[in-house]
Order: C-alpha cells, then sequence, then structure tokens
C-alpha cells in the first residue's frame, strides 16, 4: 500500500532567512520519519534540494516532477525513489498535485505562488478537497495572509477563501496536521 504524499511547493532558491533552510530540511526529515512520500519539484537547489535531500538520509520516499527546460537550472535530482520529467510547467504542475493527498507551501517565489493559488483556485472551484498548508517560517506569508484577507473585504472572494488554508508556524504543527 503507497503511504500518504505530501506535495511540497518551496523555493528554488535559499532565500536569506536560514530558517527557510533550516525548516526545508527539518520537513524532508519528518516527511521520511513519519513515513509520508514527498511530491516536489524534483530540484536540487535552494528548499527544494533541501527538502528532498533530507528525505532521502532519512531514507524516505521521494517522487520528483520537473520540466525538461528546468534540467539544468534547478538541477534535476535523478536519484529520486521517482524521477519524471515532463514537457511543460502546466504537466509537471498537473503530475505532482495528482500525486499527493496534501500540500505544503514553504517560502519560495513567484513559482511557489503560481502553484499555491493554482490548488487554491482548484478548490475554491470543487475540483479538489485536499488539504493546502503554509508553513509560515517567521512570518513569511503574512504580507500573502492580509492580501488574501483584503481580496475578500473588497468582495472578490467569499470569506470562505481563507478557510482552505491552514497557516502553521513550523514544522511540528505541520507534521501534527499531516501525521497526527
Amino acid at each position: 500500500m503507497q503511504s500518504l504524499s505530501v506535495c511540497v511547493y518551496c523555493g528554488a532558491r535559499p532565500g536569506t532567512d536560514p530558517a527557510h533552510m533550516e525548516a526545508a530540511t527539518e520537513l524532508g526529515l519528518s516527511l521520511a520519519g513519519a513515513g509520508l512520500r514527498l511530491v516536489y519539484g524534483a530540484g536540487d537547489v535552494g528548499l527544494m534540494g533541501a527538502v528532498a535531500r533530507a528525505a532521502q538520509a532519512a531514507g524516505g520516499q521521494t517522487f520528483g516532477v520537473i520540466p525538461a527546460h528546468l534540467m539544468a537550472w534547478e538541477v534535476g535530482k535523478r536519484d529520486l525513489t521517482t524521477f519524471v520529467v515532463t514537457e511543460t510547467m502546466h504537466e509537471r504542475k498537473k503530475v505532482m498535485f495528482m500525486n499527493a493527498d496534501a500540500v505544503a507551501v514553504l517560502p519560495g517565489g513567484a513559482g511557489s505562488l503560481d502553484e499555491l493559488f493554482e490548488v487554491l483556485t482548484w478548490r475554491q472551484l470543487g475540483l479538489h478537497a485536499k488539504p493546502v498548508y503554509l508553513l509560515d517560517v517567521n512570518g513569511y506569508w503574512q504580507p500573502l495572509l492580509a492580501l488574501i484577507d483584503h481580496v475578500i473585504a473588497q468582495g472578490f472572494a467569499d470569506p470562505g477563501l481563507r478557510d482552505y488554508l491552514t497557516v502553521v508556524p513550523d514544522v511540528p504543527a505541520l507534521m501534527a496536521h499531516l501525521a497526527p
């Protein structure tokens, strides 16, 4: 029987706050320790690489998906349990999401925001009911949450939109939801 899988969206860069890399490493170790499979963008750079290397070091299952055009830029991590190369970014996101039971979003940039908003939109439209977690390391996601609250206050989304996101302050809090 396949263990539960967690799709992790996160930066292909390390960011400027060392706590973000620490959280990525802790998450990889924790997912593996709980017997949860990591599904992610198959890169070996930034937070992505940290999560995957930690999961591998702890003996965890890893499922990576990368489009061919990012193989060099994101340093495609070919030594994963499962390594999938897609033709497009859209296909990458679809394969990642289809192979996951939950989504966890660590700090990241435009790509992570794109991934988050796509699954948030799908949830709003009733296309899935998978939980979506924001790992709010050192308050990283607070400006985004303020924007979402603003969108709701301005009448561009139902108040329930905010309920589709579970905000957690650290990896132990996230793991309490993923592997209770």
